[in-house]
């Protein structure tokens, strides 16, 4: 194998001219080709994004990739694209102890590992088990500062777009039979003082009390001070004094939030009201319960 071409390889990934390896190398005979070439060949297209073409070669190259930290990186890496992320935390978890303290491989085995817990936390109780019939209190009130018509998916995705923050599966279908609104059940036990809250936060931008409305969660939060940990998604009685808000400092953007109690008053004070919006609404009790 030439020098010069391995300059050459290494040349075109510098200067991202990926499919200018994949051809170079595609017109040497398979049964020439060497285990660097193919490792050079499989990096270019995991970078192009043919992951399941890459796990192939790399399979192929299994034997002599074993004793590699690259091998296993760019394997872990084809599972973490392919969504197989226990396969890919095996991989990174090899490469981290092939060749400790490497960032890259760090990096993605912490990705991998949120991902995975991610998948495994996901809501799978299907909305339809909650009785929504007597849940709400659609008052005239109600309906005039809080009820939106309910939201599309492409509503949703902007709205999530804005936050920056992926909404809860629970939360986007109760949202989708009623979007925003007083509940008639509004308190959330805390043992000796129980926290009431006045209403939930629609989907939209056209109420004030909706997520991306005149007094939604973006402005609570700046107006507020309050932490930059997630989203506003309930009103409570002294709404200029404390929140409550879906916290995705454990889960990440994207993850499964918790539900917290945020007290500004109390040097904002968080405090866990749930695991999820889900056991959060379950655990609502009306006020003479």
């Amino acid at each position: 194998m030439s020098e010069n071409l391995l300059e050459q390889l290494e040349l075109w990934h510098e200067e991202d001219e990926i499919q200018e390896i994949v051809d170079a190398i595609e017109e040497i005979d398979p049964e020439e080709r060497d285990y660097v070439l193919n490792s050079h060949l499989g990096r270019a297209l995991n970078n192009l994004g043919r992951y399941e073409e890459a796990l192939e070669l790399f399979e192929e190259i299994a034997e002599e990739g074993e004793e590699d930290p690259l091998w296993h990186f760019r394997v872990g890496f084809c599972h973490y694209y392919l969504k197989q992320y226990d396969e890919a935390i095996r991989e990174f978890e090899i490469a981290d102890k092939l060749d400790p303290e490497d960032e890259d491989t760090l990096e993605f085995l912490a990705l991998s590992r949120r991902k995975a817990a991610k998948k495994k936390s996901t809501v799978k109780k299907p909305v339809q088990k909650f009785d929504f019939s007597n849940f709400w209190d659609d008052s005239e009130y109600a309906l005039d500062t809080y009820v939106s018509e309910p939201p599309s998916d492409e509503l949703i995705a902007s709205v999530e777009e804005e936050l920056v923050f992926k909404l809860p599966a629970f939360y986007t279908s109760m949202m989708k039979l009623h979007n925003g609104g007083i509940p008639h059940n509004t308190r959330v036990p805390l043992g000796q003082e129980d926290l009431e809250i006045s209403g939930f936060l629609g989907i939209g931008r056209d109420k004030s009390q909706s997520l991306c409305g005149a007094a939604g969660s973006r402005v609570r939060i700046e107006e507020g001070g309050y932490p930059e940990i997630g989203v506003v998604i309930c009103d409570t009685p002294a709404a200029e004094h404390e929140v409550v808000m879906l916290d995705y400092r454990s889960s990440g953007n994207d993850g499964e939030p918790e539900v917290v109690h945020v007290d500004k008053d109390n040097n904002y004070k968080i405090t866990k009201l749930a695991n999820n919006f889900e056991a959060f609404i379950r655990g609502l009790v009306s006020a003479e319960n």
